[in-house]
């Protein structure tokens, strides 16, 4: 019988080590750079590349148009874009506290800091003034307002998740209303507007990305969702660049 104690202490001891190495890796995982662990509620639920996508474009979004709003507020040409920055601001914080709620609940880890891109496009604002900075203000955010909004759409058609549903209502108002406010100055180039990003019937493109929601919730590689993300960033770019040059 001596043995047998023997084995059951050792195997207690490899069990305890364990269970310490997991809270070390949980813990170094909370302070990365760059991102905000959100606390897992009612145990944690795993969310797929769709859902992921949708956490962190509203997230990103209010992380860089909060302060692009702040300064069209105190640094814009015209009354009505600093009136329009002022609101988009606003309204962007509120938003901003809806998804990081969402995220708590989901247990879900969301960006903490902007892209390296939209860093970017806030340094070109700070070095713009008078009608540029007007022009550059409106063409950025009304671009990238463009892109998230069919997300929001595709993700709302098929996610499983009703916390995800909610925080796709809820972000579809805000970012319709902020598309009429910008272009309420006259200040969209409706030719020069990125085109529409179809998927091809019954195949793929942004329908398809959301018809993941309909196979099982599994876990997904940070990694993948970065990409999917970043990927629809890019989109405009190049058209974005090439209003700016013009204006």
């Amino acid at each position: 019988m001596a043995p047998l104690r023997s084995a059951h202490r050792r195997l207690g001891n490899r069990t305890h080590r364990a269970a310490l190495l997991l809270i070390a890796i949980v813990a170094g995982i909370g302070v990365l750079p760059g991102v905000a662990m959100a606390a897992p509620a009612g145990g944690g639920q795993q969310l797929n590349a769709a859902d992921m996508t949708l956490l962190n474009g509203v997230r990103l979004a209010g992380l860089w148009e909060m302060p692009a709003g702040q300064m069209a507020a105190e640094k814009g040409q015209s009354a009505k874009v600093r009136e329009i920055g002022a609101g988009i601001a606003s309204e962007h914080q509120k938003l901003d506290e809806l998804v990081v709620e969402a995220a708590n609940k989901l247990g879900a880890t969301i960006p903490s800091e902007p892209t390296a891109e939209q860093k970017g496009w806030l340094a070109e604002m700070q070095k713009a003034s008078g009608a540029r900075f007007d022009q550059i203000f409106v063409t950025r955010l009304r671009v990238a307002h463009g892109k998230i909004f069919p997300v929001i759409g595709a993700v709302r058609a098929s996610t499983r998740d009703a916390t995800v549903r909610k925080l796709c209502d809820d972000s579809n108002g805000f970012v319709m209303h902020h598309m009429q406010m910008l272009e309420s100055t006259g200040l969209v180039r409706w030719p020069e507007l990125p085109p529409a990003a179809l998927p091809a019937p019954g195949d793929d493109g942004l329908l398809a990305a959301a018809a993941a929601n309909a196979g099982p919730q599994v876990g997904v590689s940070s990694t993948v969702v970065w990409l999917v993300f970043l990927a629809a960033l890019g989109t405009g770019g190049i058209a974005t660049y090439r209003m700016l040059r013009r204006s």
